[in-house]
């Protein structure tokens, strides 16, 4: 067994706040020594108003909520990227009560309350497309008087991360305050390298906007050609239903027998190239692994999917030992995963790791194409007129979720291939453009610790 010892001078150790084993791990006080070599400022000597974080209005007040102003939650915020499948939004009233948490342009927000040390410390910079947005008590507001850009790339990278794990503490939750967070020890760079790092991060939000684009266009030629381009949804409530097709179905709630779903299976039985149920055109699979204790799995669960580019985040790579036992379903190459779980249907992607002993959690439907090209079926499945009627099919009291066989019951239509290959070559420039610009973020990160280890000399050198 290894063990990891620190041997620190009483004169050097927190005992007003910090006299935990933890904290002065050897790997913490490396990266603090290698940042102090350096010409520095706290954080907090570095922002034009105190740190803070929002809070959540009261929400037994509803005119707090239903308006236009973003509320961000932890689940919204990724590194780099906001991910927009918010819960809630704030009326211009609810914001009012978070003047202090209302963004801005170059603002930066990082997560400091998670379940895990994988939660704490996502880092994000504000740019004027995400609107009007605020956060809640478990993110901070940073307003730095230095570029974003750079100061974003320095949190990310392993210098600022570690020293958000280092500062913040483990109790039922891992989490920092924002005194903890203006502690961070911040490298000094010269103004140069400064204006280079935050061009570079930048150039990764152009790319990744020219990304989303490639999606829109994607989803608008789909629905164009299925003739739900200019749908309006009808007032029209009142919907008469036989008592038969109730008994078909096994549905007696008002909530399954909307107009709005008659109309669009009305659209989808129109199609010129016909229509099929879900389980005809695609290989709906839930087969299980036999697990081995012992042997290595990348593990996958609702959380990993990426809403917007309908891709996986992460893997995690566990033991059989060490998998959820909701962890039981092999994934392949190609596979399109769906949850299944409402709330969430929105996370539906194409798994493109050829890699082998994938393993997705329960929550999930594998649907293997048949019909479609898979860049397609996931446009079509995220698209809203048949996020709609998934949504239908869920149900459940303490959890509502959509039951394998109403699969069957779910109409989609079929799509022309020349129609699907332009859909595809759309998602392939959507995706290459998120490679580029996952590759310049990372460019931008190494190039910031290679300024620590060594000097901006070497650190330009990554650069051009």
């Amino acid at each position: 067994m290894e063990f990891s010892i620190s041997e620190v001078k009483l004169s050097e150790l927190n005992l007003a706040n910090r006299i935990d084993a933890e904290h002065y791990q050897p790997h913490f006080l490396d990266i603090v020594s290698a940042v102090k070599k350096k010409q520095y400022k706290k954080l907090s000597e570095l922002v034009s108003k105190n740190i803070t974080t929002g809070h959540t209005p009261s929400m037994k007040e509803e005119s707090f909520y239903g308006g236009d102003v973003k509320f961000i939650k932890t689940d919204n915020l990724r590194d780099n990227q906001i991910v927009e499948n918010f819960n809630h939004f704030l009326s211009d009233k609810g914001a009012n009560k978070l003047k202090n948490a209302t963004l801005k342009n170059d603002d930066i927000i990082v997560t400091i309350i998670g379940a895990t040390f994988e939660v704490v410390g996502r880092v994000a910079r504000i740019f004027p497309d995400l609107g009007k947005a605020s956060i809640n008590q478990n993110i901070s507001l940073i307003r730095p008087t230095i570029a974003s850009g750079y100061l974003t790339c320095f949190l990310m990278c392993k210098y600022g991360k570690q020293q958000l794990y280092y500062l913040s503490r483990q109790t039922e939750q891992v989490n920092l305050n924002n005194v903890e967070v203006g502690d961070v020890l911040v490298p000094l760079a010269s103004n140069s390298f400064v204006n280079k790092i935050h061009s570079l991060h930048t150039q990764t939000h152009d790319l990744t906007v020219q990304s989303k684009k490639f999606y829109e266009d994607a989803e608008n030629i789909l629905l164009k050609e299925l003739g739900l381009g200019t749908h309006i949804p009808s007032e029209n409530g009142l919907s008469v239903r036989e008592l038969s097709e109730c008994l078909r179905d096994n549905r007696f709630d008002a909530e399954y027998w909307q107009p709005e779903y008659d109309y669009l299976e009305e659209k989808i039985r129109e199609c010129k190239q016909g229509f099929d149920t879900l389980d005809n055109l695609f290989i709906v699979s839930n087969k299980t692994e036999k697990i081995e204790a012992d042997k290595e799995y990348l593990y996958v669960e609702l959380a990993d999917v990426n809403n917007t580019t309908g891709t996986v985040d992460n893997f995690t790579p566990l033991k059989g030992s060490e998998l959820p036992s909701r962890g039981k379903m092999i994934l392949k190459q190609n596979d399109l995963i769906l949850s299944s779980v409402e709330g969430s249907l929105e996370k539906v992607a194409v798994i493109t790791s050829n890699e082998k002993n994938i393993i997705g959690s329960t929550g999930f439907f594998i649907l293997k194409e048949k019909a479609y090209e898979p860049e397609v079926a996931l446009i079509l499945l995220k698209s809203k007129p048949f996020q709609s009627l998934l949504k239908r099919q869920a149900q459940g009291t303490i959890l509502t979720a959509i039951p394998k066989p109403s699969i069957s019951r779910i109409l989609l239509p079929k799509i022309d291939k020349g129609v699907q290959l332009k859909i595809k070559e759309l998602i392939v420039s959507a995706k290459r453009q998120q490679l580029e610009a996952q590759e310049l973020l990372s460019k931008a990160k190494h190039a910031v610790e290679v300024s620590i280890e060594k000097d901006e000399v070497e650190a330009l050198k990554l650069l051009n």
